[in-house]
């Protein structure tokens, strides 16, 4: 395996530049997409490589249930600094699972809370809750079938792509056209499915902190992704950041804090999104240019997720044959 198994559990720090220079640059759309994708990469990389060391430190350890043949010198010396690296590599494997364990109980968790508070509920696209404070957020399909049991429309409403919620309190704050903005937001977020980009960049930043700017960015990137859409559908950018401005304001940190994979996220820097409202559309470029700062970036943020994916199946594949020789007879 050699320096290989080691590079999938640093190259997340290539994405760095380009989280940044994602959020001013790129289309909002691209930006979360490409984040997503190297973020789900380099985790699934970093945690596989975390196995393959756990994998050899565990064969050292005395009383373990491994082959004996595993601990043999010849599959040691597979890896550089094979005693402290692998048995460092055990706990380190274990916090990432009980994080991204946790974290995905969360997620359950507050699944089964919006279940519970949209029970009874006619299965519409639209739930307007009586409630005094102000809030609003999406919920996608999964989220909802449970809650629709027993309505004629439940099995169809189940497979859609969820409803928008949101209480008495919020509508009462907004005028007319900020409320068909709002609307249009939430919808946009259901559509194009942001809670699993928000999901994925949630569990990798869990499973290597080298991650975290990209759960920051793209929180943010998938924010102003429906506030694009929302502009496009109601005809207006300045109707779109009043009712952002608005909301913001009347809006407490929860719920929409505690829903971070279904209402869309942390709401963003709010006077950033108005801001970029208040400009023109962003060109819905698919690729950022070779030659420009994030181009260079996004290309560095690409070749490192490369690197990791074949880093991290050179290092399986070595492992495997290494072992595989260890344990067969002389």
């Amino acid at each position: 395996m050699g320096v290989f198994v080691f590079l999938p559990l640093v190259l997340p720090l290539t994405a760095w530049p380009v989280a940044r220079l994602a959020e001013q640059r790129l289309h909002p759309r691209t930006a979360t997409r490409l984040l997503a994708v190297v973020a789900g990469v380099s985790a699934v990389c970093s945690t596989l490589c975390l196995g393959l060391l756990m994998i050899v430190g565990t064969a050292q350890l005395p009383g373990n249930p491994l082959p004996d043949s595993w601990s043999d010198p010849d599959v040691r010396a597979a890896l550089p600094y094979d005693e402290i690296a692998g048995r460092a590599a055990i706990p380190a494997l274990l916090a990432v699972l009980v994080s991204c364990g946790a974290a995905a109980w969360r997620q359950v968790r507050v699944r089964r809370r919006v279940v519970a508070a949209l029970a009874g509920l006619p299965p519409t696209p639209v739930a307007v809750l009586p409630d005094r404070t102000p809030y609003a957020y999406a919920v996608p399909g999964g989220a909802v079938r449970g809650g629709a049991r027993g309505h004629g429309h439940s099995k169809a409403r189940g497979r859609g792509r969820g409803r928008v919620v949101v209480s008495t309190g919020m509508l009462a704050g907004l005028a007319p056209a900020e409320r068909r903005a709002l609307f249009a937001h939430e919808r946009a977020h259901l559509a194009a499915r942001h809670h699993r980009h928000l999901l994925t960049v949630h569990l990798a930043a869990r499973a290597n902190p080298f991650l975290r700017p990209l759960r920051t960015a793209v929180s943010y990137t998938a924010e102003r992704w429906a506030d694009e859409e929302a502009a496009a559908e109601v005809g207006s950018r300045r109707s779109v950041a009043r009712a952002i401005g608005k909301a913001a304001l009347l809006a407490p940190r929860a719920p929409a804090a505690a829903l971070p994979a279904l209402t869309g996220g942390d709401a963003g820097p709010v006077p950033r999104r108005v801001a970029a409202l208040m400009r023109p559309a962003p060109a819905g470029r698919a690729w950022p240019p070779v030659g420009t700062a994030v181009g260079l970036a996004a290309w560095c943020a690409a070749c490192g997720a490369t690197v990791s994916a074949l880093s991290s199946a050179n290092s399986a594949v070595t492992l495997y044959l290494v072992l595989r020789a260890a344990a067969s007879p002389m």
